[in-house]
């Protein structure tokens, strides 16, 4: 169910099955995996993909510009896995060209409230971020 509120661009891919919630933001170039659940006042830009089954909750901001001054509009990716929880108030950045181009997230996270990942970082599966 996509709330009658949330701003979806025509360019995202979005599973039947997603849920997303009052007042978010789902931008161009973002691809969402089956039962994933996006809460209200969530912005996703992209390029990013989601896996399935992650749960994102309400004022993150996903998949925005990297934080460095060196960043100049170049196209980078944020790709996060499967299973994960991200909760309220979380940032996580694209990727850098100086680096990889992407940022990841693996499968099974739970990323805590108020946290950033930074571009270009690489976090793995399991992981608990505070």
């Amino acid at each position: 169910m996509i709330h009658s509120t949330a701003i979806i661009s025509d360019t995202a891919e979005i599973a039947d099955d997603v849920e997303i919630g009052p007042y978010s933001v789902i931008g161009d170039g973002v691809k969402i995996g089956s039962g994933t659940k996006i809460d209200s006042h969530v912005v996703i830009h992209g390029p990013t993909t989601i896996g399935k089954d992650n749960h994102i909750y309400q004022f993150a901001s996903v998949g925005d510009d990297p934080q460095d001054k060196k960043y100049a509009g170049e196209s980078t990716s944020l790709v996060i896995g499967d299973r994960n929880t991200i909760r309220e108030f979380c940032t996580i950045s694209r990727g850098t060209t100086q680096d990889t181009g992407k940022t990841t997230l693996g499968d099974d996270n739970w990323i805590m409230a108020y946290c950033h990942i930074a571009h270009d970082c690489v976090v793995g599966n399991q992981t608990i971020l505070a």
